[in-house]
């Protein structure tokens, strides 16, 4: 299984780099991952809604560029259903028995996705009703794949 993980801006904090390296050195037994940070849109603090949308489109064109035709696309969006660490294994389990070994996670910039981007979503999936800067979200996404599959071999980690 390939799992791509495509998100807005570079990852700068140290801790949250190790984190995620930490998990990707033990994903390299279950699958190839790869992460695709495109630039985010320098934008002022303050900003009206014509602005916003522009700032999420132009996001979201770049996000749309990384993506193949064959990806099965899970968007993280506020408004997706909440999966448990179960259903998660379960979908991976689900997607890769039929077929679909291209999966790419999405996680948008600090102002979400544009539409087009959930569009082409297969699926949408929230974390949480809470709002989480979206550079901690790819560390939890990347542990929750990580135990999706521990899940799905019936290996000790998940509890």
């Amino acid at each position: 299984m390939s799992i791509t993980i495509v998100s807005v801006g570079k990852l700068k904090e140290k801790y949250l780099k190790d984190g995620i390296g930490e998990y990707s050195k033990r994903l390299s037994s279950y699958c190839k991952l790869q992460f695709v940070e495109v630039s985010d849109e320098k934008a002022p603090e303050e900003l009206s809604e014509v602005e916003m949308e522009q700032v999420k489109r132009k996001e979201g064109e770049r996000i749309l560029a990384q993506l193949k035709p064959d990806h099965y696309l899970i968007a993280l969006a506020i408004e997706g259903q909440m999966w448990t660490s179960e259903k998660l294994s379960s979908e991976l389990d689900r997607l890769a028995t039929y077929g679909r070994s291209q999966i790419a996670f999405v996680i948008g910039g600090s102002l979400g996705l544009h539409d087009e981007v959930l569009k082409r979503a297969d699926a949408k999936l929230s974390f949480s009703k809470m709002t989480f800067p979206h550079q901690l979200m790819k560390l939890v996404l990347v542990e929750q794949v990580y135990r999706a599959f521990r899940i799905s071999r019936g290996e000790p980690y998940h509890k």
